[in-house]
């Protein structure tokens, strides 16, 4: 049955080879990006190359969470059931350090801005017979610091990514526990795949940029992943796995919810 699939960070990389993989299989693909004129490019060549007329995008920089809210009302205008949000949106380097509520630009839109946008979602997900919640973390996972993740202290590039994708992972678990209708998981697409943010970062890569689309494709359709709800799969070993055991401690993740809710606010 076709499924209407919301994919952030969807004009380049893993999240435009799986809008397409997707649109292939004939369902409705809704593409996100931060520039309009890259973004229509691309819906004409999805549509073009697979022949499904059902794909729609939406302009925002993830980085403003004023945006993130009104891309969140414009999806809510556009559609009235949401089956799968990929957030798969990432940010390692960035010419800014901070967005303009002067927090890090990784943790702003590797984790902040899923946050938001997958709240705001959640009563067109819960329209949704098969409801699913995917989020892109990494195998870099490293324990959050409160003073980075409040913006009072810069770290570097890696490590406030590595807390950031993190920071995902324990929501993501917590979103499970919270929302028992919705099969929510986080995933490790594949470290170092040939994606343009891997290129920036590290100049080289391991793995075909095709190897972390060909999971998410099969993360949101499968129904080998219906009762897997609140599972981290790492897609460096093909399997489920144990993430970083901050992901496990309630305190810690009470603890993450309680911030995040205060930096929002």
């Amino acid at each position: 049955m076709a499924k209407t699939i919301l994919i952030t960070g969807s004009t380049d990389g893993i999240g435009k080879l799986t809008a397409i993989k997707l649109a292939n299989e004939g369902h409705t693909v809704l593409v996100h990006g931060r520039n309009s004129e890259k973004l229509k490019s691309t819906i004409s060549e999805i549509k073009e190359t697979t022949n499904n007329s059902n794909i729609d995008g939406f302009v925002a920089d993830l980085s403003n969470f004023d945006e993130v809210k009104q891309l969140a009302i414009a999806v809510q205008e556009k559609i009235s059931k949401l089956d799968v949000l990929i957030n798969n949106a990432g940010v390692y380097k960035s010419n800014a350090v901070t967005n303009k509520n002067g927090l890090d630009m990784r943790y702003a839109v590797n984790y902040f801005a899923p946050y938001l946008l997958t709240n705001m979602l959640l009563p067109l997900l819960k329209n949704s017979e098969t409801p699913r919640v995917i989020s892109l973390s990494s195998a870099a996972q490293a324990p959050i610091k409160a003073d980075t993740l409040l913006g009072e202290t810069n770290e570097i590039d890696g490590a406030t990514y590595a807390q950031s994708k993190l920071a995902l992972l324990m929501w993501n678990f917590y979103l499970a526990t919270k929302e028992p209708n919705i099969v929510v998981i986080p995933v490790n697409p594949g470290s170092l795949l040939a994606t343009k943010m891997v290129k920036e970062a590290f100049g080289n890569s391991w793995s075909s940029a095709d190897k972390g689309a060909d999971i998410l494709y099969d993360l949101a359709i499968s129904e080998n992943h219906k009762n897997n709800s609140g599972k981290y799969f790492d897609n460096d070993k093909g399997s489920y796995a144990n993430a970083h055991p901050d992901a496990y401690n309630e305190a810690k993740i009470e603890q993450l919810i309680e911030l995040t809710e205060k930096v929002l606010a």
